[in-house]
């Protein structure tokens, strides 16, 4: 991953990341990933940030993040549930990936924007023990 497209409360989940210790290897490889990548958050109200290679932008610009789709040497991921139900909506996403987690939450925001309708192609899945399933389509 080069680039993580971030809401506010996104963020602030996963900047845990940032200064990380004591993990076992395979998350220490994540955390490695996670501080190596920029980082993008989307906020109105975020003041600070709290992890290198981060700035905060205002608003969504859906031309600004298509030029850096178009000059990027490395994945772009988006975290959080309004930041992609925006991408989604301007025709920013190639894929999505899908962890399914066998507990029931409701509330919440939406991550699908109202009417959109896309034609996914099933391109991996894997299963995990205790029923959490990993998918991943192309649009």
């Amino acid at each position: 991953m080069g680039t993580y497209l971030y809401g506010r409360r996104m963020y602030e989940t996963m900047v845990f990341w940032e200064t990380a210790e004591g993990l076992k290897p395979v998350a220490e490889d994540y955390a490695e990933i996670w501080r190596s990548a920029q980082k993008i958050v989307f906020s109105r109200t975020l003041e600070d940030v709290s992890s290198e290679k981060t700035r905060v932008e205002r608003q969504f610009d859906a031309a600004a993040v298509q030029q850096m789709k178009e000059d990027a040497g490395a994945d772009i991921a988006i975290g959080g549930a309004e930041l992609a139900s925006h991408a989604l909506a301007q025709g920013l996403v190639d894929e999505i990936r899908l962890f399914v987690v066998p507990i029931l939450v409701g509330g919440g925001k939406k991550a699908l924007p109202a009417g959109l309708r896309a034609d996914l192609e099933l391109i991996e899945e894997r299963g995990f023990s205790g029923g959490f399933t990993y998918l991943r389509y192309r649009i």
